[in-house]
């Protein structure tokens, strides 16, 4: 294992003695606009996949997320021990990645009682103030360099998820002790953004649930893991929506999403927050539920799953509600699954999945047609506001 210590002499690792974690505090990691990657991170060429992420070369990021990671996996800070995950493409166009992950579906902590999307925070109920001491990693934080952008700086804690999905799979929190409901805020969602830029690893992605979109937990956080496998949503191609082409309907994918993408920083990447988050907002006050995605993509329009990397993508689908967990399907439809990585709770729904059925569980989930036209119009509408 690495040995996460910052430039600065900051360590990571949490002190051999249990008593010491909460007294040792949260450690800073410092970054700054050099930091983020926004070229040169590909897939290697006809390879859909890539070996472990442990194996390959990392990012300052990386290294410190992974060795602080591995440490609680070691600590036994998990609900469960995260081996190498059965994994499988199914066969068809879509390219579904499934895997198998049955101490997820048997470990992870049952879902808070949510009514509404615009529910609000229950200081009762399980919160991120409420966790054990040494699962917090470190805090985000971003040195003031942008020029001609003024941004109010956010703490952002880096903390581990008890059950995860896959390797390295965190919670980006801003300042729990505020209390905020699971609504997207724009300094939560440039941390995930850049988070996906501090990586070197194209297969680290950053999502987000809403309450009614499988959001477990009603405080605000963002997921982020690693996969090392292609998805369909980074290179399929869309179609513009706005006469700006800020808008995108995303096509050929498993569920149709509205596509915002950028490929440079400052005045590009914030605009696209506003935007990001004007949708958002719209939809929560509407009480329609959603799910958002952040990777490394190609640009817009007329692009396939080869296309080169050459920016972030960020994919929202509003979607119908759902209050609780449905155990008896092969896997929940949130953030991943509509990216098209499949969690699979069972070996017999492993052995089993094909594409039409996970096709036919994610279209469920989806709108109704003249509902789904509504917010079409209604956020194409809010991005001519917004040029105007």
């Amino acid at each position: 294992m690495a040995v996460s210590r910052g430039s600065n002499g900051t360590s990571y690792l949490l002190p051999a003695d249990k008593e010491d974690w909460e007294e040792q505090g949260i450690p800073d990691f410092v970054y700054g606009q050099k930091e983020l990657m926004w070229e040169g991170v590909q897939w290697p060429r006809n390879v859909p996949s890539l070996p472990h992420v442990d194996t390959l070369p990392l990012s300052r990021f990386d290294s410190t997320l992974c060795s602080a990671w591995r440490q609680r996996m070691e600590l036994g800070l998990f609900r469960y021990c995260l081996g190498e995950l059965q994994t499988q493409t199914l066969p068809g166009s879509m390219g579904f990645v499934a895997q198998l992950n049955v101490e997820r579906g048997v470990q992870r902590r049952c879902p808070q009682n949510i009514s509404s999307v615009r529910q609000a925070f229950d200081p009762e109920q399980f919160n991120f103030n409420k966790i054990q001491p040494g699962e917090v990693l470190f805090r985000l934080c971003r040195e003031p360099d942008l020029p001609g952008v003024v941004l109010q700086q956010e703490d952002i804690l880096v903390m581990i998820n008890v059950s995860p999905l896959e390797w390295g799979h965190v919670l980006l929190v801003p300042d729990p002790i505020q209390g905020l409901p699971q609504r997207l805020l724009p300094g939560a969602l440039r941390a995930g953004l850049e988070a996906v830029l501090l990586s070197s690893h194209p297969g680290f992605r950053v999502g987000f649930n809403s309450l009614g979109g499988l959001a477990s937990v009603n405080h605000l956080h963002l997921h982020g893991y690693y996969l090392a496998h292609r998805l369909p949503v980074e290179g399929a191609p869309s179609e513009p929506l706005d006469p700006g082409g800020h808008l995108h309907l995303l096509q050929a994918v498993p569920a149709p999403g509205f596509l915002f993408y950028t490929s440079g920083p400052g005045p590009d990447l914030e605009a696209l927050i506003s935007r990001v988050c004007r949708a958002t907002d719209y939809l929560t006050d509407h009480e329609i539920a959603h799910n958002l995605f952040v990777t490394r993509g190609a640009p817009p329009g007329k692009t396939s799953a080869s296309s080169a990397l050459t920016g972030v993508r960020v994919i929202l689908w509003p979607r119908k509600s759902s209050f609780g967990i449905k155990e008896s399907e092969a896997f929940n439809v949130a953030l991943c699954e509509l990216a098209g990585h499949l969690p699979i709770k069972t070996s017999q729904d492993f052995s089993s999945l094909t594409e039409v059925a996970a096709l036919a569980l994610i279209r469920d989930c989806l709108l109704p047609p003249a509902q789904a036209e509504e917010v079409q119009a209604a956020l194409v509408a809010l991005t001519a506001q917004e040029e105007q």
